[in-house]
């Protein structure tokens, strides 16, 4: 068993980076690997046979598969910035669930619109906005963040997934009726926890030293 938590991770994947984002905000010791997800190293199929990033082994055996699950033990072991404070919310199980689901959907069928000929590109991002982001825009009108006047879980889970979609047409979104909407992502993106977990490193082979995160 490792000494400490070894993080299987893909730096651009909307899933890893949220859950970088917790455990560099827990300050949680650990070593990463960065993975080519066309060249899955065997050692993370050995411990997750799907093969998807991110994958956090602990040292006590178990292998967390889930970002969100992620999420949650990082933030058990310090939460120095109070994001659980409203994770047993009901408007932050919705507000996820909507992001990871529906959205997600019509996300990478926005990006990847030759691969879903059914409807047109403008189409999906149409779908997007009136599902998901007309709304996160008005609730930050509202309030600075989702869930107040504070970062919370919600914040942190969704806006990588945001960004993600800011940057499929980088000049629409950048015009689009979304003022508070783009004032969020940015304070999000560029804020020096984001930038930090979004650092280059090498891709992980058997054998190199342990990158520590």
């Amino acid at each position: 068993m490792p000494q400490q938590p070894i993080l299987y991770s893909f730096r651009r994947c909307p899933y890893a980076i949220r859950a970088r984002l917790a455990l560099k905000c827990a300050q949680v010791p650990l070593e990463l690997r960065e993975v080519v997800l066309r060249h899955k190293p065997q050692a993370l199929l050995a411990i997750s046979p799907k093969g998807t990033v991110p994958v956090l082994q602990l040292p006590d055996g178990r292998v967390l598969e889930q970002s969100l699950d992620i999420m949650d033990w990082a933030l058990q072991q310090a939460d120095p910035e109070g994001w659980q404070i409203d994770r047993a919310a009901p408007l932050t199980r919705d507000l996820i669930d909507r992001n990871d689901g529906p959205f997600k959907a019509l996300l990478d069928r926005y990006k990847y619109p030759e691969r879903h000929p059914e409807q047109t590109f403008f189409d999906y991002r149409d779908q997007a906005v009136e599902l998901c982001i007309r709304d996160l825009n008005q609730r930050l009108t509202e309030t600075p963040c989702l869930l107040g006047d504070l970062p919370s879980l919600a914040d942190m889970a969704i806006a990588p997934f945001i960004r993600q979609f800011a940057q499929v047409d980088a000049d629409w979104f950048a015009s689009a009726p979304f003022p508070a909407l783009r004032i969020w992502l940015n304070q999000r993106v560029e804020s020096p926890l984001f930038q930090s977990v979004m650092a280059k490193y090498p891709a992980w082979q058997p054998g190199d030293a342990p990158t520590a995160f």
